[in-house]
């Protein structure tokens, strides 16, 4: 199947040729045809398949069919998104998309001028890409509104939930006209997202689409958990990262995930130490750290970065090879999407959870929400060693590639039929299982 066979029109399969897109996934053939319809969609689908480009292609066609230019400070296309991050890459992806459609494309959210917000919205837009809190900032504030919305996307609809969204959306949903299509995301569907759809589609019964079991993980993705005493889990990492982990060793690009905030700066910080570059990325950087720090990754020039779960479904960048769960996200759906950053684009992947005594109940929610065993890999032959060495040397940073030749070992998860008969006993460390904050 083609781009073309699904109905769009000439200036979007000519974009999409610029992109050298010319297979649509398994989502855009359920999704495409029925968008450009008009019809409201519920789709269930993980982050990497190809939503972003399931809903923009036809939205933006039927905004360029319809031949008409907002009214000043209004909006055409509202598209919400949980985080800064997502926000600017589908409204990257819709300037690529709408490049030969002559559609306005602005984005709205914090860490960024409000100012400048008001002046992008001032002369009204096709498509406006927003986080809901800076939205309702310009709304009440009398420099936008939402009457003229003629199509309303909601994108990772459980995020925002988790992220504490929902009396936003409330609200927001009372400021778009009745008339209008609705296009509602989400990775996973509980009772609570079901509920939110409700509110916001209109028709009662939307187009449903659904490109993967909910809840369940990359097909590509090789994971594997080791675990490890809490304060043993810097020198784990710090010994991955030299001497690699998994067939090919090399760890080209680096995911690693932690609970908190200060937990990722510790982690940096603590890498540095060791001599290892690592950028961080969380709720508490200003945009333009932000920005900075995964223009970096993206690049290759650091090739780690350490991020909290604000940033699970906003990274999309291509080559990711490796990600590690630092520690256990306690919401069990977020594990999904952080193991989602890699083996993107039909690209493989690896997916290592380093688990403490207190997380292993984490960890059970996970293997019950993805129903699969995630493989055990022990940790490496002379660990409590090496451990200490690099305690001893952790205040004398030196540079990565400075490290002797005999440390260039790497991890290789032993064959399936072995996994696990010589896991590392750990004592029992006892811990809370707060909810830490992003």
């Amino acid at each position: 199947m083609s781009f073309e066979s699904l109905g769009l029109s000439q200036p979007l399969l000519q974009a999409l040729a610029a992109k050298n897109y010319d297979t649509p996934t398994p989502i855009q053939q359920q999704a495409i045809p029925s968008v450009l319809q008009g019809r409201d969609l519920l789709g269930i689908a993980q982050t990497g398949t190809g939503k972003t480009a399931a809903f923009m292609l036809p939205s933006i066609d039927r905004l360029a069919a319809a031949n008409r230019r907002a009214s000043p400070r209004a909006c055409r296309m509202l598209v919400l998104a949980p985080t800064r991050e997502l926000a600017g890459q589908i409204a990257d992806s819709a300037r690529a998309y709408g490049e030969y459609s002559r559609i306005r494309v602005a984005t709205v959210f914090g860490g960024t001028s409000i100012n400048k917000n008001r002046q992008d919205v001032a002369r009204g837009v096709d498509v406006l890409v927003a986080t809901p809190g800076r939205l309702l900032d310009l709304v009440e504030q009398g420099h936008l509104t939402l009457r003229e919305v003629e199509i309303l996307v909601l994108d990772e609809a459980d995020q925002m939930m988790d992220l504490g969204f929902i009396h936003d959306l409330k609200k927001i949903v009372r400021l778009l006209p009745a008339k209008r299509q609705t296009l509602f995301f989400s990775a996973t569907m509980p009772k609570a997202i079901q509920q939110l759809a409700a509110q916001f589609i209109n028709d009662p019964n939307p187009v449903q689409v659904s490109v993967a079991p909910q809840s369940t993980t990359a097909e590509r993705v090789e994971q594997y958990v080791t675990f490890v005493q809490q304060q043993e889990k810097q020198a784990l990492l710090t010994m991955m990262l030299r001497w690699g982990f998994g067939p090919r060793g090399n760890m080209d690009r680096v995911l690693i995930f932690t609970r908190t905030k200060h937990g990722a700066d510790r982690v940096v910080k603590l890498l540095a130490g060791n001599g290892i570059a690592a950028n961080a990325i969380h709720g508490n950087k200003s945009q333009p750290q932000r920005e900075r720090a995964l223009a970096l990754f993206k690049q290759g020039e650091v090739r780690i970065l350490v991020a909290t779960d604000i940033a699970a479904r906003g990274i999309d960048v291509s080559g990711v090879s490796h990600v590690i769960n630092f520690e256990l996200p306690n919401v069990a759906e977020q594990y999904v999407h952080r193991i989602g950053r890699t083996a993107r684009a039909g690209n493989d992947g690896i997916a290592i959870a380093f688990c403490a005594e207190d997380e292993r109940p984490y960890l059970r929610d996970i293997e019950k929400l993805t129903r699969q065993k995630i493989a055990v890999e022990p940790l490496p032959q002379g660990f409590v060693a090496e451990a200490q060495r690099i305690k001893a040397t952790r205040t004398t940073p030196a540079r990565e590639e400075h490290q002797p030749r005999h440390e260039q070992r790497r991890f290789q998860p032993r064959p399936k039929g072995e996994r696990g008969k010589h896991a590392h006993k750990v004592k029992p460390m006892g811990g809370s299982r707060r909810r830490a904050s992003r």
